[in-house]
């Protein structure tokens, strides 16, 4: 039985591009697992928004903009021809080959988008978020491809990026890095001195989690992109990209592992222990750093370019926070763009010998996707500022977005109040102050979110002691309607801590306005303080009683 080569290529060449566009899109899964891990709880549900939406309406945008952008875009800066009927037919019109190719770019491209919501998470307003991930599908996205891909004058100068460290995530990473800029950082995220409050995630559980998908996927980012298995050339079947499908599988192995080995080696040397997100972290940087050179790259090069890219995670992240004061909740620009930045400069350096792109090609390249980048997100993001429509209002941030911008509590059993890990004192004093009146217990039912200030009003005044439970209840502060599959319900119970604070040498008056100084916000709902005396204590170590064992 006669079979026609180019028939049985092209079968195989398309089946290969869209399971591994299937793999690419699993990759979702593991960046809405990544981020609601590393958001508190009361923003879960709008992080899992997001990431659907940013696929919904991402894919819609490309189809019918992005795509035709990309090839115009192309076609004028590369000195080629095009026709606005024959850029958009190619999808619009196009037939089964055409819709492959354009569903295996749309992939890329919602990888891009979807980067951006880990960078503002927490506050910024939904329709903002949505209203940027429009046009970054229809335009930003498709003019950095259109530049390089789709040959504009950066493939004409030999910028080498085989399947989007540059592109794809560094262009996400830069995007989300200028937008948490310009909103600004979540609530309590930095001191009036411009120290830095630590603000948890909720479940490191799903931010690694997430992550192994992710590293699962990449095998289809970067491996799927050697798509040609097979050439039809002369009459007989050779193999195309596949020739060099081995390195690159090796490259993204090495990259992967070489990264949370970095990473992990820089957090032991910066804290003295191995931090479990560094590491998450770290990994994916180690893959973003191999993505763009993967073809052409040396083993050695592989694994240095990739351990640099996972080292260079906590230093890039802790600068990011404290000196450039930019609030990147889920670290995207160290896993992204910094890493995708030193990946593209990197191979000319750790290519194979006479295949790898001039320094020049490289640095020109890096220079006007990330000025690109930058200066269009700073404008969408700024405009919407300038609205008043990028950020949520201050109240809508402190209940958390879940309700405020969906009406949902994801943890509706369950959940317990985001806990404040900073304001504690250096230095607790000791047991043992004797005073001259009684014992007495000081409660206060105060919002989740003010409990660091009030450890710190507290050890202001000298009564850093306290015990902290959380707890629920109403007063003066009015329900709230959720909902769960569509159907409404009512929530009357507000999340509170409840802080005790036992003193025996310390004034009443200044404990009390301490707390009040720390909890108040002028809105209902800030709580209420009450004073009792205690009869007697006893310390369980030394069995002293009354006020020398408090």
């Amino acid at each position: 039985m006669q079979v026609d080569p180019s028939v049985l290529a092209e079968g195989v060449n398309m089946m290969w591009v869209l399971v591994v566009t299937f793999l690419i899109f699993f990759m979702h899964a593991g960046f809405a697992m990544l981020e609601a891990g590393q958001v508190r709880s009361k923003n879960v549900a709008n992080q899992l928004t997001k990431n659907l939406l940013t696929w919904a309406v991402g894919v819609v945008m490309f189809f019918f903009v992005g795509a035709a952008i990309s090839t115009i875009v192309g076609a004028i800066t590369g000195g080629g021809s095009y026709t606005l009927a024959d850029a958009f037919s190619s999808t619009i019109g196009g037939d089964s080959a055409a819709w492959v190719d354009w569903l295996f770019g749309a992939v890329f491209a919602m990888t891009a988008a979807t980067i951006v919501s880990g960078a503002v998470a927490g506050r910024a307003k939904l329709r903002a978020y949505v209203g940027f991930t429009v046009l970054l599908a229809a335009v930003i996205y498709p003019v950095v491809t259109g530049l390089t891909w789709a040959g504009g004058f950066l493939d004409a100068l030999g910028f080498h990026d085989f399947a989007g460290g540059m592109i794809v995530h560094a262009v996400g990473g830069i995007a989300g890095l200028t937008a948490a800029w310009i909103l600004g950082p979540r609530m309590d995220r930095y001191n009036a001195d411009g120290t830095v409050n630590v603000i948890p995630g909720h479940s490191m559980t799903f931010a690694v989690l997430g992550t192994l998908v992710l590293a699962f996927g990449w095998y289809g980012f970067n491996v799927g992109t050697a798509a040609t298995v097979f050439t039809a050339e002369g009459g007989e079947l050779a193999l195309g990209a596949f020739e060099y499908v081995g390195r690159v599988a090796l490259a993204t192995t090495l990259g992967m592992a070489l990264g949370a080995l970095g990473a992990s080696v820089v957090s032991l040397a910066l804290t003295k222990k191995v931090d479990t997100l560094y590491v998450a972290n770290g990994l994916l940087a180690g893959l973003v750093g191999v993505t763009g050179i993967a073809d052409i790259v040396t083993w050695w090069g592989a694994v240095l370019v990739a351990f640099i890219a996972g080292a260079q995670l906590p230093l890039v992240f802790r600068f990011v926070e404290r000196n450039l004061k930019i609030d990147d909740v889920c670290a995207v620009f160290p896993v992204h763009g910094s890493a995708g930045v030193i990946g593209a400069l990197a191979i000319p350096f750790v290519a194979i010998p006479g295949e790898g792109p001039t320094v020049v090609a490289q640095v020109v390249g890096v220079a006007v996707i990330a000025a690109w980048t930058i200066g269009a997100t700073a404008l969408v993001w700024g405009a919407f500022k300038a609205l008043g429509q990028a950020r949520v209002t201050p109240d809508h941030e402190r209940d958390g977005l879940d309700v405020s911008e969906h009406g949902v509590d994801t943890y509706p059993e369950f959940g317990g109040p985001d806990i404040a890990t900073d304001g504690g004192p250096d230095v607790v004093r000791t047991d043992g102050g004797v005073a001259d009146s009684g014992i007495k217990m000081i409660t206060a039912i105060v919002r989740p979110d003010r409990l660091g200030a009030v450890k710190r009003e507290l050890a202001n005044v000298g009564a850093p002691s306290l015990t902290v439970t959380n707890v629920s209840g109403r007063g003066s502060q009015p329900a709230k309607k959720g909902q769960w599959r569509g159907e409404e319900y009512t929530v009357d119970l507000h999340q509170k801590v409840k802080v005790e604070c036992v003193i025996a040498d310390i004034p009443v008056d200044e404990v009390v306005e301490a707390i009040r100084e720390g909890a108040n916000t002028g809105e209902p709902g800030d709580g209420k303080i009450f004073v009792m005396p205690v009869e007697d204590a006893l310390q369980v170590r030394t069995g002293n009683r009354g006020p020398e064992a408090v």
